[in-house]
């Protein structure tokens, strides 16, 4: 997969590619459209259009003059992607100190630990 993995998005760029994942493939003046007033300029969503496009996230068809912009990453593979960074930079690489943190700041609950607990021992059953 030809693209920088470590390369993270910006708000604006998660926004924009939020539009292709549930959109699928558009030119940017279709994109814009799905805006909002204030919309942003073109060339300012053009320019991140072509930066998504260069971290690897996008990719292009011709048309003409005019390119037709498509995901390339799947917004699994991006939310999979972005949590191994947040758990690599945040929690020495470690899931269990991740998990271990969203305990201790009770943002997991007792139940919902049973129920990851649950789904770990079905995992290991299937893999056996």
């Amino acid at each position: 997969m030809g693209r920088n993995k470590t390369t993270g998005l910006t708000l604006k760029e998660e926004e924009v590619m939020d539009l292709f994942w549930e959109n699928g493939p558009m030119f940017v003046r279709e994109l814009l459209d799905l805006y909002d007033e204030p919309k942003p300029h073109f060339n300012t969503l053009s320019t991140i259009v072509r930066s998504l496009e260069e971290k690897g996230y996008l990719s292009h068809r011709s048309y003409g003059k005019t390119y037709r912009y498509f995901a390339v990453i799947k917004r699994d593979e991006y939310k999979r992607a972005s949590l191994s960074s947040v758990i690599g930079k945040y929690f020495d690489s470690s899931p269990f100190n991740a998990v271990s943190a969203l305990v201790q700041s009770e943002e997991l609950s007792a139940e919902e630990l049973r129920k990851l607990l649950d789904m770990v021992e079905n995992q290991v059953w299937r893999h056996s």
